[in-house]
This record gives C-alpha cells, structure tokens and sequence, in this order.
C-alpha cells in the first residue's frame, strides 16, 4: 500500500475531514495545510496528486495516537522511526486504538484473513529477530478495512 491510500483508509476510518487529519498531524507538531492534506488524498490519476513522504505519514500516524490517547508531557517524545513500513503503520494504530491481541485477531478475521497468534506476534517483532515478518500489503489492507468495520460499522 501506499502512503496515500494510508492516509485515505485512516480519514475514511477516523470519519474527518481534510482538515481535521491535518489538525490530527499538527498534534505531532507537523501541522500539514487542509490544500495540502487534500492533495495527499486525491486519486493517482487526479490533477495535484502529491505523493505522501514518508515523514509526512509517521507525523499523522504519531497525531493519531495523541488524539485517541492523549499526550503525556511529562515523557519526552518518541523518536520518528523512518521508513514507514506496514509493520511500522501496524504497531502505530495497534497502539492508537488500544488494541489486544484478541482485539488485532477479531479485526482481521472480520476482514476475511484471519491468522493464528504467532503469525501475527511475528508482524510485531523487532527486524532483527528470528520470528520477525514483514507485513504484506494485504494484511494492512485487511486490517484497515476490518477497523473500519468495528469503528464505523
């Protein structure tokens, strides 16, 4: 998937507007205009397509989870992790929604791909070790539309 569709899952999900996503960036202190954010969101084939950079999505999926959760001042901030991969979009809305793990099976079964517990503690592994998996395009995919359906539906 790409950045864009990314971000065009998570505004359909979160039910916002163009502005209101990039207010949700700005609670990562990257605020992105409402003329920018709707370039972000428009098809690939439209006039004023921009594709969505890396740094661009990890600043909205951080907003995201100061929105749903809150910001603790009292820790420092975390630092961007770069590049964004699916795994990264993954633990960042897994954290965002407060989701458990019988909560992440719930959501992929409901999407059609359901998966035992290793496969998905695998997605969530560090690169490095032994059980790690890159999470395909199709698993996010999955997960997005399934936590479509639990949010709105």
């Amino acid at each position: 998937m790409t950045h864009n569709d990314v971000l065009r899952s998570l505004r359909y999900l979160l039910d916002v507007s163009d502005a209101k996503l990039g207010e949700i960036a700005a609670l990562a202190d990257h605020p992105i205009s409402e003329a920018q954010m709707s370039a972000y969101l428009r098809q690939d084939d439209q006039p004023g397509f921009q594709p969505c950079e890396d740094e661009t999505l990890a600043h909205v999926l951080d907003g995201l989870i100061y929105f749903k959760r809150g910001r603790d001042d009292s820790r420092p901030p975390h630092p961007m992790e770069l590049p964004v991969s699916n795994n990264l979009i993954l633990k960042k809305l897994r954290v965002a929604f407060e989701l458990k793990d019988e909560d992440m099976h719930a959501i992929l079964e409901d999407a059609g791909l359901p998966m035992n517990k290793p496969e998905l503690n695998a997605l969530f592994r560090k690169k490095g070790h032994k059980n790690y998996r890159e999470c395909g395009d199709q698993v996010l995919r999955h997960f997005l539309k399934g936590l479509t359906l639990r949010l709105r539906g």
